[in-house]
């Protein structure tokens, strides 16, 4: 329960920044150019509207009115409400097209992540912490949701409008125009400098979430409560909580209130520029000039109003887009994680029905730090098809390691394994699968049914499926006794059911799948005496005709093996059956002296 930072060689936030190019975040936006280009088209239609009306404005105040004018008066109104219903119609049209493309992206990439990190190795794991993957896929991608559905939309209208609004003011009067835009230069570098900061904090202010929500799931989870509540370290574990929260606070108003001096200064400007535009107006009236009249002086305030909120809102979004290339940068940092364990294009499937179950070690070698001694080093292995091998040796041996490798959690540094003679490599995942089937220590019980638990391998497997597998793994007496039966909800990882009734549900998920090899990982080290003999004699059974490898501390459960594997600092030291091992007085006679 330690509040640790992922670790993992990891970039400065500059270098990840870096990596967030503009194209390759529009890359994400590909697959949906066409809305885009619809939306693009309903904002140049609203643009263009939004411009026409001050002219419209100028003829009224210049023409209609002073003539007395009463048709080009109601035209020229009518006009006005015309391009407003139209402006209304566009900004629906908008907003239904933005929103379903948002969401759509948002799926794609929530998707995109999580089946990435499904690719990774168990390496990546081992030292990323789950409460920090989750805090990615759901608040780093859902900070990109107001992105995705509204803030691209509005930019973009708003840029259109800018654009035009500014050649409009051009053609109305030209010097007017050009006072208008002495603010721009100051504006665009007041965004600049507070957009860099407000990105810098939102960055460590999603990396503090993380390390909230990290903690709230280690903590909360019935582990923590447990421990939490047995040491009494839980107002101590308040106090953190509440440390981390004002961490998160203190950030989040850093976020919002970085650079709101700057702000107010262009803020008071912008309110003072009309006010301005009038003085200058008048004074180029009193000089004669004839271009400015008061129908163009109204005009241009109205126009001036009309750029002067979108580039406010244009100048937001820079800050805004500067604030999300953090979130990018976290989620652009694990879709970039280098998948260690793919898929070969022309990887090799086997018939489940022509599978034997035959397994080779050759040479094996393997280390977790490359920079380190290996954990591994020269296995070899022939385990025949339908045999049974055990695997032993003192902790730290390298056991279970050796079974991460069989099951291609990691891919071996050196040598090979091979299933059926196919390098393992070379054996697409679904072969795999189909081939080996594994028990380990610590099995894992999703929060379902004791039926879906058991379906998670065999979506389609009947009741009578269920049943059958459960009596081999001897818990079907313990599953009929739950008020609900195989309906009956097993609670988050499994904490309705003890060790051993785990280990069961495990093995009986694993039957299934009806693999031809087995590899059992300390499958029965939370069984009673009792429960531990009469689900070896259901393994036995389940053991015919099927090659079965079983990682053992407990060597009761090993002594009828066809052969023993015996390691010790990740070599092969002994190998042999029960009796010719015990006869060597060596590693092997020595762990069953000290298991007695």
């Amino acid at each position: 329960m330690v509040d640790a930072t992922e670790n993992s060689d990891e970039l400065s936030y500059d270098e990840l920044a870096a990596q967030v190019s503009l194209s390759r975040v529009f890359g994400l936006f590909k697959a949906y150019a066409r809305q885009f280009v619809a939306v693009l088209v309903l904002i140049l239609l609203s643009s263009v509207a939004g411009i026409a009306a001050p002219f419209l404005l100028r003829a009224i105040i210049d023409e209609a009115l002073p003539s007395g004018n009463f048709h080009l008066l109601a035209l020229m109104t009518g006009g006005l409400i015309g391009l407003a219903c139209l402006g209304t119609l566009i900004g629906v049209l908008q907003v239904l097209i933005t929103s379903r493309v948002g969401q759509a992206i948002m799926h794609d990439l929530r998707v995109r992540v999580y089946a990435h990190l499904q690719s990774l190795s168990l390496g990546f794991f081992t030292t990323a912490r789950s409460g920090e993957i989750q805090s990615r896929i759901a608040s780093d991608i859902g900070g990109l949701q107001a992105l995705v559905t509204h803030a691209i939309g509005d930019f973009t209208r708003n840029i259109s409008l800018v654009m035009m609004t500014t050649i409009a003011m051009l053609a109305l009067e030209w010097r007017l125009a050009l006072f208008s835009f002495l603010v721009l230069p100051i504006a665009i570098w007041v965004s600049h400098r507070v957009g860099r900061l407000r990105e810098e904090i939102t960055y460590e202010q999603q990396q503090r979430i993380a390390d909230m929500s990290s903690a709230v799931q280690e903590q909360l989870s019935i582990s923590g409560i447990i421990l939490a509540r047995t040491m009494g370290r839980t107002n101590h574990l308040t106090r953190r909580f509440i440390h981390a929260s004002e961490g998160v606070a203190a950030l989040e108003v850093r976020s919002h209130t970085a650079g709101q001096w700057q702000w107010g200064v262009i803020d008071i400007v912008l309110q003072a520029l009309p006010a301005l535009t009038l003085l200058l107006g008048g004074l180029l009236m009193n000089q004669g000039v004839s271009a400015v009249t008061i129908g163009t002086l109204v005009a241009m305030t109205a126009l001036q109003e009309q750029l002067l909120w979108p580039l406010e809102e244009v100048l937001e979004a820079g800050v805004h887009f500067r604030t999300t290339r953090a979130l990018f940068a976290r989620i652009f940092e694990y879709l970039d994680h280098p998948i260690e364990i793919g898929e070969r294009p022309d990887a090799v499937i086997h018939d489940p029905a022509d599978i034997r179950g035959a397994v080779r070690l050759d040479s094996v070698r393997f280390a977790y730090d490359k920079a380190q001694a290996p954990t591994i080093e020269d296995v070899s292995i022939d385990i025949p098809a339908g045999s049974h091998t055990a695997i032993v040796g003192p902790t730290g041996s390298g056991k279970t390691t050796l079974g991460y490798l069989l099951a291609r959690l990691y891919d071996v540094d050196a040598g090979s394994i091979r299933y059926d003679g196919v390098d393992i490599r070379d054996l697409s995942f679904q072969s795999l699968t189909d081939t080996l089937g594994v028990v380990t220590q610590e099995p894992y019980l999703f929060h379902a049914s004791v039926a879906d638990n058991l379906r998670f391998a065999k979506p389609d497997a009947t009741d009578v499926d269920l049943i059958a597998a459960a009596k081999i793994a001897q818990i079907h007496e313990t599953i009929g006794a739950l008020p609900d039966g195989y309906d009956t909800l097993v609670g988050e990882r499994g904490y309705r059911f003890s060790g051993g009734e785990k280990q069961r549900l495990a093995l009986a998920r694993v039957v299934l799948r009806n693999p031809r090899v087995l590899l059992l990982d300390e499958a029965t080290s939370a069984l009673d005496s009792a429960t531990e003999r009469a689900m070896s004699e259901a393994l036995a059974t389940l053991a015919k005709d099927r090659t079965t490898i079983t990682i053992a501390h407990r060597l009761s459960t090993v002594r009828h093996a066809d052969q023993i594997i015996v390691m010790t600092d990740g070599r092969v030291v002994e190998r042999g059956r029960h009796d010719e091992l015990l006869a060597m007085k060596g590693v092997y006679a020595n762990l069953v002296r000290s298991a007695d």
